[in-house]
């Protein structure tokens, strides 16, 4: 845990009750503040009970009182309209910050000599593996890497301040809304495409928001962007014109003159105007697809900027074990193989599933983002079959349409056992089945993980029933 003492004595107000608001409250607590912690949802109220904290219904005190809201990520802070106790901290001058914001204040507060490192992850897809992998090369070379933020651990549940260690954090947009004064050693910004638009005002808002990583940098700071997306192709030509910090492109989808690109699976470290291969991503099997390798070419930038040599960073790599629900091989039934993508949320998230294979037996659905499936119509011949569920089943065979062969099934279990079947029936060697649902899940899910976690519970099912006929025919 991280002690926040800047409150010390102060009474705070926490409202949002999830991993981090409650990582926020032992903070606050252990720093010495007076914490009055709240969430409107009943449910998040009782586990925090179960859990020993003291709740106190924020709406019906004093706000003169308070020093600070602390607002967790997931309530409205702008867009689509401020929630009700943002308007009630701005109407008595209270500031309204994250568990971000915190974080960086009681780094600043540090001699510079005991400062940590930060290396701040970005980006509409993506961010949870790189977040993951430079951590574990930042480990597997013998640095004191610590992952968290939006993936793992709450960023004030991570272990204290230490001049020597590198704070490795993911961050969502809605993070960044609520920062002023981080200051990343290197902030990485993996690429822009649309999502969380009604939580930020549109598109603008949300490219200021992921913007917001350079804030504070300086020269003697790192920023790493992606070039495969227009908006950050963009950001990337105003920080180099402002000259604030170091700034070094990567690319999946271009040979860059200057900078770490990936050509044919190779990366390319072009840094000083040269271009040299320093190793060949497609032996690394969890890092499958030209979106991984615009990942790997993130973190490859990231831990060379922190000092690191191109061969320790390339033999860590290919260790790296992967991500939970992110291209995820499950198992086998027979010859058939199950992904799970379940952190798909958005069709440009399974494009880039979809990229990877050649040909799938596709499950999607859930609860449908407002372009649908647009962007992945183009790879719709990737598809043998489509298998839908959730609310979008309708809309997504609307869009679907002649073009591709699709079965509304309502349901995973259903949607797995008809897939598995035309699977299994097919010529294909060796088919895959990949969940990639180009939706949110909370029609049938609690999250992505719940869903993902559903999917390979079912999957399991049936490789234990299979093991179990082929046990009985022998």
């Amino acid at each position: 845990m991280i002690p926040i003492r800047e409150f010390a004595g102060q009474y705070v107000a926490v409202f949002g009750l999830g991993r981090t608001g409650l990582a926020t409250v032992r903070a606050l607590q252990a720093g010495g503040a007076k914490v009055h912690a709240w969430d409107d949802n009943e449910i998040a109220r009782d586990r925090a009970v179960e859990q020993g904290f003291d709740l106190v219904d924020i709406n019906k005190r004093d706000w003169q009182q308070y020093s600070a809201l602390v607002l967790s990520p997931g309530i409205p802070y702008r867009y689509p309209e401020p929630h009700r106790v943002v308007k009630l901290a701005r109407m008595v001058g209270v500031d309204v910050i994250g568990d971000m914001e915190l974080f960086a204040r009681a780094v600043n507060d540090l001699p510079e000599h005991a400062r940590p490192k930060i290396v701040g992850i970005t980006g509409t897809n993506g961010k949870s593996t790189t977040t993951a992998l430079i951590g574990h090369i930042l480990r597997k070379a013998g640095k004191d890497a610590r992952v968290g933020g939006n993936i793992g651990v709450g960023v004030l549940d991570m272990a204290p301040l230490h001049s020597n260690s590198i704070y490795v954090l993911e961050l969502s947009s809605y993070q960044l809304d609520l920062i002023e004064s981080l200051k990343c050693d290197v902030a990485v910004l993996l690429n822009i495409t649309p999502d969380h638009l009604e939580r930020h005002g549109g598109m603008q808002g949300y490219i200021d928001a992921k913007a917001r990583i350079f804030n504070n940098q300086t020269r003697q700071d790192f920023a790493v962007v992606g070039m495969d997306t227009m908006p950050s192709q963009i950001m990337m030509a105003r920080l180099s014109m402002k000259q604030r910090q170091n700034c070094i492109g990567i690319s999946s989808e271009f040979a860059l003159g200057r900078g770490i690109s990936v050509v044919e699976g190779q990366l390319f470290d072009s840094q000083n105007g040269r271009a040299s291969s320093v190793g060949d991503l497609r032996e690394i099997k969890t890092l499958p697809g030209q979106h991984n390798y615009q990942n790997a070419a993130a973190a490859y930038a990231a831990c060379r900027a922190l000092g690191l040599d191109a061969t320790v960073i390339m033999e860590a790599m290919a260790s790296f074990p992967g991500l939970a629900h992110r291209q995820e091989v499950v198992g086998k039934v027979g010859k058939v193989t199950f992904v799970n993508d379940s952190k798909a949320t958005n069709g440009q998230a399974t494009v880039q599933a979809l990229r990877s294979y050649s040909r799938v037996y596709w499950i999607g659905g859930g609860v449908p983002k407002s372009d649908g499936l647009a962007d992945v119509r183009p790879y719709f011949n990737h598809i043998a079959k489509a298998y839908l569920i959730g609310d979008a089943q309708k809309q997504f065979a609307r869009e679907l349409g002649d073009d591709v062969r699709h079965v509304n099934c309502g349901t995973m279990r259903r949607a797995i056992a008809e897939a598995l079947h035309d699977a299994h029936a097919s010529d294909e060697p060796d088919p895959i089945i990949l969940l990639s649902p180009a939706c949110a899940s909370f029609d049938q899910f609690r999250d992505f993980e719940d869903r993902g976690n559903a999917y390979k519970q079912l999957v399991s099912e049936m490789m234990t029933e299979t093991e179990k006929l082929r046990a009985s025919l022998v």
